[in-house]
């Protein structure tokens, strides 16, 4: 207790001989205004005067979207256990728990067809295509595709793959929901059922890239490593690295999210901020013929990639 008592003092008197503590506080918030919310956490721990400035409502409306009213009026919440309302989310005592709140409950937007989000170190806007505004070919015969309410989606209905011979799957999305400026990167999010079958041998090659210009591609494979390390125990080890004369990569993998769902990067861009720009992904494999089924799709995620 004595230390405590000792330090507190210590760290007190520090606080009154730093120049810093002859700004207004307003001028503090001002400035930690111009980072990002993972160093405004980090500011707050500096001293009491960073505290009260980094916590404030000037601070962290900062770190929303310029529009946010507009788009949280038009709303509504995700089909999730403890979403907000939209009208609660306005009504939220502080900016602070408003931006929180954004990151760990998204809302659907674009008359629910796609889910709206902040990510949480840069404040950066996150979004998710439903599978129902994805172009899925024979999506709507019985035959191949069911679609679904499912606990847990973020969505109203999923995508289910009974099976196919010829999966293809695409999307766009106008560049103008996004944050401008930004390293972005998407990802299929989906999981498989218990009678999944056909990917384990299979990849599916991927694409994403701006309208207009030339879309990068690559492999991956709809399992993760555990699954993969299954079929060894079995005796089936698929071919994960894929050679030709022409050709020589290692397709990704899926991963798990912590959601009880999985996802795989298709691809990453770079966001200008361009009103114009429209950005189009792309899943397909229909060169092997192979038949494939037991696949649940949610959508497309898009998220700022971490680490750039």
């Amino acid at each position: 207790m004595t230390y405590m008592a000792n330090h507190h003092q210590q760290r007190t008197k520090l606080e009154q001989e730093s120049p810093i503590s002859l700004l207004p506080e307003g001028c503090i918030a001002a400035i930690i205004s111009c980072t990002t919310p993972r160093e405004a956490c980090r500011l707050s721990l500096v001293s009491s005067i960073f505290k009260s400035a980094a916590e404030s409502d000037v601070v962290w409306e900062s770190f929303l979207p310029p529009d946010y009213q507009t788009i949280i009026s038009k709303s509504s919440p995700c089909p999730l256990p403890f979403s907000s309302s939209t009208s609660s989310l306005l009504g939220l005592p502080s900016k602070k728990d408003l931006f929180l709140s954004l990151c760990n409950q998204p809302i659907l937007i674009d008359d629910g067809k796609k889910s709206f989000s902040l990510d949480k170190q840069s404040g950066k806007i996150c979004c998710m295509i439903s599978s129902r505004d994805l172009m899925i070919v024979w999506g709507d015969t019985p035959t191949y595709w069911r679609w679904a309410s499912l606990p847990g989606a973020r969505f109203q209905e999923v995508a289910e793959l009974i099976g196919v011979c010829w999966l293809e799957i695409s999307g766009k999305i106008s560049t103008r929901i996004l944050s401008p400026g930004t390293n972005y990167a998407a990802y299929l999010v989906f999981k498989p059922t218990a009678g999944s079958y056909g990917f384990e041998n299979q990849p599916v090659e991927v694409s994403v890239g701006l309208v207009g210009t030339e879309n990068q591609k690559r492999s991956v494979y709809l399992v993760t490593g555990r699954r993969l390390c299954m079929q060894y125990l079995l005796g089936r080890p698929p071919s994960l690295l894929y050679r030709s004369r022409r050709v020589k990569w290692q397709a990704s993998l899926a991963r798990e999210r912590g959601d009880d769902w999985l996802e795989v990067e298709l691809g990453d861009f770079y966001n200008t901020g361009d009103e114009n720009g429209e950005l189009e992904i792309s899943i397909l494999e229909t060169r092997g013929g192979h038949w494939k089924g037991g696949l649940i799709i949610q959508g497309i995620e898009i998220r700022p990639k971490q680490g750039v």
